[in-house]
């Protein structure tokens, strides 16, 4: 998957065949964003107007724009589960929130 990233904004970006284009959408939120280009720059370009069109768009109309996450997740285990992962984190002398964490942003090399 290719994205883009731009003010705590995340983008998903596909090619239209059809049109011959780069096309962007705001991945994460239930407004509706999208923008398109012929090359990156392009795209990159049409990206970081389209969050800050979208901004001062919703300033106007006077409601906060929406984010993409919070930062909160919650999770179902099974049981077993939950005991591996709280094993795990004591043995790494975390919490079971940090050690969560770290295994995240790991796996999703951030």
């Amino acid at each position: 998957m290719n994205v883009m990233s731009y003010q705590g904004y995340t983008a998903r970006i596909e090619y239209s065949d059809e049109d011959g284009l780069l096309v962007g959408h705001l991945a994460g939120i239930t407004d509706v964003v999208g923008f398109h280009g012929e090359s990156v720059s392009e795209l990159r370009h049409a990206f970081e107007k389209a969050v800050l069109d979208y901004v001062e768009t919703c300033r106007k109309l006077g409601r906060a724009p929406q984010k993409a996450y919070s930062g909160k997740l919650s999770l179902r285990l099974e049981p077993s589960l939950h005991a591996t992962v709280a094993v795990r984190a004591e043995l790494a002398r975390k919490s079971i929130n940090q050690w969560v964490t770290d295994i995240l942003a790991r796996e999703a090399h951030v």
